[in-house]
């Protein structure tokens, strides 16, 4: 059963259903409902994780929207049109208003996520040295597991150095979904 909240969204995508949060300010948190069991993946590097792609495009439904002020409402709605562009493939970049919160350094690493292009990734170590700190891969990491915001701040394009599929907040096999449609996607333009 999907939750109803006030101020709130809930979309059915192809990886389950996704929880939409928002304030005048703009959204809060995105966030998958349940947690996908993927401990045979985190063994995988990102090449043999990334044969035979099953992804399709497809359109996401929605099964629930609520706000009690028209600026809420707005915030939802488009977050519900643009990622319903990127579940069929039409959107890479996401032009929504966000409000997450976190601490200093958790902002600067959810906003350095958005720099890596759609269909590409990067290390933690990578990102670090973007930070300016290249011994902060760790701290990277932690931040990018407590980013609200998931796909719109792309965290599952974040990978271990030696090529392996890494937490995601939502599971692995969400992350594997999301880098297999974006790729499928880059290799096809």
């Amino acid at each position: 059963m999907t939750s109803r909240k006030p101020n709130s969204a809930v979309i059915a995508t192809p990886l389950g259903d996704l929880s939409i949060y928002a304030t005048v300010d703009g959204l809060t948190e995105i966030a998958f409902a349940g947690i996908a069991p993927d401990r045979e993946l985190a063994r995988q590097t990102l090449a043999e994780a990334l044969l035979p792609t099953d992804t399709a495009p497809s359109t996401i439904e929605l099964r629930y929207l609520h706000s009690d002020h028209p600026q809420i409402e707005q915030h939802l709605s488009d977050a519900v049109k643009q990622l319903s562009e990127y579940f069929q493939g039409q959107r890479r970049e996401f032009q929504l208003v966000l409000a997450p919160q976190g601490t200093k350094f958790q902002q600067q690493v959810w906003q350095l996520l958005q720099q890596i292009p759609y269909g590409q990734t990067w290390s933690y170590g990578e990102q670090a040295n973007q930070l300016g700190n290249a011994n902060a891969s760790r701290a990277v990491g932690a931040a990018n597991g407590k980013n609200p915001l998931a796909i719109v701040v792309p965290c599952h394009r974040v990978i271990a150095a030696n090529q392996r599929l890494t937490g995601y907040a939502g599971g692995l096999s969400r992350k594997l979904w999301l880098l297999r449609f974006e790729q499928s996607f880059d290799r096809n333009e």
